[in-house]
């Protein structure tokens, strides 16, 4: 199995790094367009193979897309990380010419791949990348659920003082302000977590989770790595190893939901084909409510895209 992450920064290393200690691809290739900057990365995570006892052999390239050929799952994490005071929506001029032609190259050199786009803002980046590859819809995903189900989670165990691995939640709409957190859908260790947290606690680590990403750029001055890295390293080994997990994972829907031709985060079955099959929960009258705004201002973004493509 062989595994390409484009972008070699702070989320591509740390997923390649995931990947190969994880022992999830025989092979990962790391690219980007600084000069020596994969070459770098992966020589350093290949070096800590003996010491941390993993076969996968990581290898760095400065913008060689022939070394990306016949990958099995590409994970795209080029583009312009957020800086403080920056909307994800600010991002998309440049992050979606990046993607485009990131997506151009991995196309010419593994047209059978599947596509995982982590690069902001994710939702409108997948439509990007998707339209580009022109493969059907099971083989572009973006990964945003996973982050965003990891914090919401993570601010859950620390609220109960439990452990994570028994908190188990879905979250779906686009990737941010607008997300649409779902505790019908949380439990802790099988409970639901409206029996163990008082309504109000809860509804502020659903907002917290919702500006989760903001928190950790006004903290850091720049996005995210450890958690999204490691997120879009999940999505990869569920496809390669076959695995059928159930993850909020952005797709574009096709009538589910009432929605079609938006891209929006839902549960899918994720597989060796990609998304084996889009889950549609039965949402109340007040989740489709959030739901539908969410979809607005994805489409609001994905129409902007339009328009500055039409003016290209």
């Amino acid at each position: 199995m062989k595994v390409t992450v484009v972008g070699a920064g702070n989320v591509g290393a740390t997923c390649a790094d995931v990947l190969a200690y994880r022992e999830i691809a025989n092979e990962v290739v790391l690219v980007d367009i600084k000069e020596g900057f994969a070459e770098g990365k992966a020589l350093d995570i290949w070096q800590k193979a003996p010491i941390n006892l993993y076969d996968t052999r990581t290898v760095g390239v400065t913008n060689d897309y022939s070394r990306t050929a016949d990958s099995d799952v590409v994970v795209i994490t080029s583009g312009l990380p957020r800086k403080p005071g920056m909307t994800r929506d600010d991002l998309i001029s440049t992050n979606a010419g990046i993607v485009k032609s990131v997506t151009e190259n991995i196309v010419k050199y593994s047209p059978n791949t599947i596509i995982i786009v982590v690069s902001n803002p994710l939702d409108v980046m997948t439509y990007a990348a998707h339209m580009t590859s022109k493969f059907p819809r099971n083989r572009v995903m973006g990964m945003a659920g996973i982050l965003d189900t990891g914090r919401y989670r993570a601010f859950l165990a620390e609220e109960l003082n439990v452990s994570p691995k028994d908190i188990q939640a879905v979250l779906m709409g686009g990737h941010g302000d607008t997300m649409v957190p779902l505790p019908r859908y949380t439990t802790v260790g099988g409970i639901p977590v409206t029996e163990l947290i008082a309504e109000d606690k809860l509804n502020a680590i659903i907002e917290r989770t919702k500006s989760g990403g903001g928190e950790l750029v006004k903290l850091m001055g720049t996005s995210a790595w450890y958690a999204p890295g490691a997120a879009a390293a999940q999505m990869v080994e569920a496809i390669v190893r076959d695995q059928r997990r159930v993850f909020p994972v952005c797709v574009k829907l096709e009538g589910e939901y009432g929605i079609d031709g938006v891209y929006l985060g839902v549960p899918v079955i994720l597989g060796k084909n990609g998304i084996e099959k889009v889950i549609e929960l039965q949402l109340n009258d007040e989740e489709k409510q959030l739901l539908e705004t969410s979809r607005g201002h994805v489409k609001e973004v994905m129409d902007a895209l339009d328009n500055m493509s039409a003016k290209a």
